[in-house]
């Protein structure tokens, strides 16, 4: 697919900011709204003493339902990219916006199967951890540049939203090894969190070293030291 040209801005000539309000931004805000309903579903189904109900958890018609919309919002993240670079519709507004909400929709999974007894608090704090510390990072090391989404981070992604979707759905009612898989994709998708997670802080230190070693060529170059200065 070839990206869509911009139109040029009239007076500048320049291309044209794409508007706020277009179709990639309102898939990312779907994504954002979509995550109360996910968890509202789960709370339905889970009506054991975790939620203060009275019975045990259905793993029925509302799981399913809450694996449905984790699933739609997934495909979203994957729509909303692909259109905001094939159209040009990038924003400062997504950039921000996007993986705020992929970190809001994989952090209630998380905490959700938690909850829920289905996934050790150890991966979900790990996991967590690592994402609010590249977030972090990311905004210390602003003034040295922008850190871009690397290979690794997008694998991560990939592994934790199949991972916790897999797990989602009542597979114990399908197949009980399937439940081992999505368990063991789960680990997988810590691993390379935390590798991911190790490889960004490298990237930063190394971001830092090299703009300041820039920026000091650069002052020295401006104003080099005559003979008087020795």
């Amino acid at each position: 697919m070839t990206d869509t040209p911009r139109e040029l801005d009239a007076q500048t000539g320049q291309p044209a900011e794409p508007p706020l309000l277009n179709i990639a931004n309102i898939l990312t805000m779907v994504r954002i709204a979509l995550v109360p309903v996910f968890i509202w579903l789960l709370v339905l189904d889970a009506q054991g003493e975790v939620f203060g109900g009275s019975g045990e958890a259905t793993n029925g018609g509302w799981r399913w339902a809450a694996a449905g919309v984790f699933a739609l919002a997934v495909l979203t993240d994957k729509i909303d990219g692909d259109l905001a670079r094939s159209r040009n519709l990038v924003t400062d507004f997504g950039k921000i916006a996007d993986p705020i909400a992929d970190k809001l929709l994989i952090g209630a999974g998380l905490v959700m199967l938690s909850l829920l007894g289905e996934l050790p608090w150890w991966v979900t704090i790990v996991i967590l951890a690592r994402e609010l510390g590249v977030t972090v990072l990311r905004m210390v090391v602003i003034r040295y540049g922008v850190m871009p989404a690397s290979r690794g981070g997008k694998l991560k992604t990939v592994l934790q939203s199949a991972g916790l979707l897999l797990m989602l759905l009542p597979l114990v009612v399908i197949a009980t090894w399937l439940a081992d898989v999505a368990f063991w994709i789960m680990i997988l998708a810590l691993a390379v969190t935390v590798v991911t997670g190790v490889d960004y802080l490298i990237s930063a230190i190394r971001m830092r070293r090299r703009v300041r070693q820039e920026r000091a060529d650069s002052a020295a170059a401006e104003h080099p030291r005559s003979p008087d200065d020795d």
